[in-house]
């Protein structure tokens, strides 16, 4: 028997799937793999005590015999494991990927799917080279939808994922400044997250694109297999959006239709309105009533500290610390600066990840903040403490020296902005409050 069809055999037995040596389960499938500070193949023993019923193994001195599955990569096992479950589940794979946005959309989506099929769903920040192939793993038989976020800060990694996916449907939210360190810039993301469309105009499966977005156009081609959202009404499903005492409310209707179908969300910023869309148009496609899908998009709550309200005492905040980058930076402050009334507090971290281009960006977030009434600026990280002296703006190397301050200042009735990169945790700075 070969080592995929042994691991899959004891797979649909009920084996669980593990890739950490501390969460063993008894009866799983434990693969070793390796990081920079870490291998894998070195708690196998352990993992093989702790209940394991089998260990992945990819380097030969750890080889113990029985319970020890030796392959070249346990990486590539635990890819090809997938691949091999994948392919035997005939249902719609919806990927999505994008520089901002994607998780949102992705729950949106999920959300709206939800309502009509037993859908399966990344769950977390499962979105890479190895969450991906264990977010396959977890959709069974029962699901009749997965939606697969996937996320990439290089080239040739959202090819590597649909290889592994093979989605049916996809989209990309959009192409932004984000990762520019690894991608060598924004044409280098572009092409990054253009090998979505790639993969699915080859295998001639459904696009949803927002052609609002000129550099999505542009992936697109020629291709006709795509189903359009966005802003004009010549697009298969339109919408506009007003943010109104903070949470944005949308508008919706049908190329096809003259039916206008208005949705209060619970998602600050119109920078929302596209991902709300995006998840109205899937919805659409699988013939998902216009009511189930306005429900499902209101009752959405936003969290994992994307876009969160949260209200503290007379204190409202922004909590959108989860990442950032140029691109989401500037719009969460917009939306801040235009839709929060009162005392306004913007405390940003660093933007990571964006190579040469990191102090300049940097000080276009400054200059973009100089234009804005904020009572106090805040700013947290190495980085914005290395750009243009801001006597008037507060500097704190981390969230932890910021997070003492704000205890201090004791604020009331003031609205707060936190957002940053995830490497800085500015979510620490929530607990002053």
């Amino acid at each position: 028997m070969e080592p995929i069809e042994k691991l899959y055999h004891l797979f649909l037995s009920g084996a669980a799937i593990c890739t950490d040596s501390r969460k063993i389960t008894q009866g799983c499938l434990f693969f070793a793999l390796k990081g920079e500070s870490f291998n894998g193949n070195a708690f196998a023993d352990m993992a093989l005590q702790n209940g394991a019923v089998i260990v992945v193994i990819d380097e030969k001195p750890y080889d113990k015999g029985d319970g020890y599955l030796l392959v070249d990569d346990a990486l590539v096992a635990l890819q090809k494991l997938a691949l091999h479950h994948r392919r035997l589940l005939n249902i719609p794979f919806i990927a999505i990927t994008g520089s901002n946005g994607k998780t949102t959309t992705k729950e949106l989506v999920s959300t709206v799917l939800a309502t009509t099929y037993h859908t399966a769903f990344t769950h977390g920040n499962l979105n890479n080279h190895i969450g991906v192939p264990l977010t396959l793993l977890s959709v069974t038989a029962k699901h009749e939808m997965a939606v697969i976020e996937m996320g990439d800060s290089h080239l040739n990694e959202i090819a590597l994922l649909c290889s592994i996916a093979e989605p049916t449907h996809g989209l990309i939210t959009n192409i932004g400044k984000a990762h520019l360190e690894g991608f060598g810039g924004i044409e280098g993301v572009k092409k990054g997250k253009g090998e979505l469309y790639e993969f699915l105009k080859k295998n001639k499966s459904t696009i949803f694109i927002n052609p609002d977005q000129q550099a999505l156009i542009e992936l697109l081609g020629g291709y006709a297999g795509s189903i359009s959202y966005g802003s004009k009404k010549d697009y298969d499903i339109s919408g506009t959006a007003n943010t109104s005492d903070k949470f944005m409310e949308m508008s919706w209707k049908k190329k096809s239709g003259s039916a206008v179908h208005k949705v209060a969300t619970r998602l600050t910023g119109n920078y929302n309105l596209p991902n709300a869309l995006a998840a109205v148009c899937i919805g659409d496609h699988f013939k998902i009533p216009a009511e189930k899908i306005c429900s499902a998009i209101e009752g959405y709550l936003p969290g994992n500290q994307r876009s969160q309200v949260v209200v503290k005492g007379s204190n409202t905040i922004v909590l959108d610390a989860y990442n950032a980058n140029p691109s989401s930076m500037e719009a969460a402050l917009r939306n801040f600066h235009e839709n929060y009334p009162g005392d306004k507090i913007a405390i940003i971290g660093d933007m990571l990840e964006l190579g040469d281009e990191s102090a300049r960006e940097h000080e276009s977030i400054l200059a973009l903040i100089d234009q804005m009434n904020f009572r106090e600026v805040v700013l947290v990280g190495k980085i914005f403490s290395m750009c243009a002296e801001r006597a008037k703006y507060h500097y704190f190397e981390n969230a932890e020296t910021a997070k003492e301050w704000i205890g201090r200042e004791k604020f009331s009735k003031t609205a707060l902005l936190i957002k940053g990169s995830r490497g800085l945790k500015m979510e620490k700075t929530l607990e002053a409050l």
